[in-house]
């Protein structure tokens, strides 16, 4: 597998988690919190593994990016379930990833709340041209994105190049 020039499928554990820290954001399906820490402390975590200064203002930042300022203080029970998940993508942007990776985001929502998470990963795509990278069974995503690549016991079955990606908000599901 080679990324940006780089064959990480020969790199060994050291490189590996030097790569994915630097380089990757994950965004998985079970948001991951840690239920003992506000939203921005879940941020903050994140953001101490990467040696980042100015913890608590980088993390309102996120937040904020992901509509989420006003629930900094809040716990993870204390937010709904797509508040949680935009949480999680704000914690995977901690580390200023080129490279978003995402695991049935949506899969855990209700459609409504679902169209919110697309809709952050959508502009994070397009504003700050991020590479999101996101699985998903649910088809009726696919409009949205630029590349489709469609999977079938184990292999690629077909690549799709969609001429005018829709926006969230028109997806129908």
């Amino acid at each position: 597998v080679a990324v940006q020039g780089t064959d990480i499928s020969r790199s060994d554990d050291a490189a590996l988690t030097k790569y994915r820290r630097e380089t990757v954001g994950f965004v998985f399906q079970f948001f991951n919190l840690i239920p003992t820490l506000t939203a921005a402390e879940n941020i903050e975590f994140a953001l101490a593994l990467t040696r980042h200064g100015n913890r608590r203002p980088r993390a309102l930042e996120l937040l904020g990016l992901v509509g989420l300022a006003e629930r900094a203080d809040h716990f993870p029970a204390q937010l709904s379930g797509g508040q949680q998940q935009r949480v999680a993508i704000a914690r995977a942007l901690a580390n200023e990833p080129p490279i978003l990776l995402c695991d049935e985001p949506t899969g855990n929502l209700d459609s409504d709340t679902g169209h919110q998470v697309l809709g952050v990963l959508r502009d994070l795509n397009q504003q700050q041209r991020m590479t999101v990278l996101l699985v998903t069974h649910n088809a009726a995503i696919a409009p949205m994105a630029d590349r489709v690549v469609r999977l079938r016991n184990g292999g690629i079955e077909r690549i799709d190049t969609v001429d005018a990606p829709r926006d969230a908000a028109e997806l129908v599901w």
